[in-house]
């Protein structure tokens, strides 16, 4: 089944074997991980509710990824009944990250602001008419940390679909070197899964409102992600 599905997508960089192996044992820590966790999930505009009529766009920090999984898996997928396509680059690293996202249920897609971009809004726009959730780190793949990039503006524009804001906290946490400081919740720690207020595009925006759009989605991702 994975290697079908694997077939059906554009790949612009195959994992390779070494890759596919260390994908298996990373995947395995995590959920290992995962299942020590007291998960909490906040839900204040019912997102898992009207998910299961529409798909949504979720909106998830670049350095929340693993937060961001444990949501899909314990409340987004089981709640709306929806799988979720996300966005990766299409780059070497980008292929691992596509191998543990397979792992999760999740439909990679390759693309970034900078690398098929085209094509990859095209290939979301498609697995949403297939009633999948879609889902972007829009400071990623390569930052500035917490700076929002063009690419889920444009595609809530063309999808009309809503943002949906993903936020993460833990209590215990390990912070890693990297451009983003990447965030692992350590064992036993207590996680808080927030959705913030969704946020929709209008297909007819000028220049100007983008940018004003940008900023209050900015301003509704740092409310449910403390730093």
């Amino acid at each position: 089944m994975e290697e079908l599905q694997e077939a059906a997508r554009v790949i612009p960089n195959r994992a390779t074997p070494g890759q596919r192996l260390s994908s298996r044992f990373l995947y395995g820590i995590l959920y290992a991980l995962s299942k020590t966790w007291r998960v909490s999930i906040v839900d204040p505009y019912s997102y898992g509710e009207w998910g299961k009529k529409e798909p949504g766009i979720l909106c998830v920090w670049h350095n929340r990824l693993i937060m961001g999984m444990t949501a899909y898996r314990e409340f987004i997928k089981p709640m709306t009944g929806r799988r979720i396509a996300a966005m990766v680059s299409a780059s070497n690293d980008g292929a691992f990250l596509a191998r543990i996202l397979v792992m999760y249920d999740v439909e990679p897609v390759y693309g970034s602001t900078s690398r098929r971009g085209r094509q990859a809004l095209l290939e979301m726009t498609r697995l949403m008419k297939r009633g999948l959730h879609l889902a972007i780190t829009p400071d990623g793949p390569r930052g500035p940390c917490y700076v929002i990039q063009d690419g889920i503006l444009a595609l809530a524009q063309v999808t009309g679909l809503p943002i949906v804001p993903l936020g993460g906290n833990a209590d215990r946490k390990v912070r890693f070197r990297s451009w983003d400081r990447f965030q692992m919740p350590l064992p036993l720690a207590r996680c808080q899964l927030s959705f913030g207020e969704p946020l929709r595009v209008p297909r007819d925006i000028d220049v100007h409102g983008r940018e004003s759009l940008r900023r209050e989605l900015h301003e509704r991702m740092q409310e449910i992600n403390p730093n």
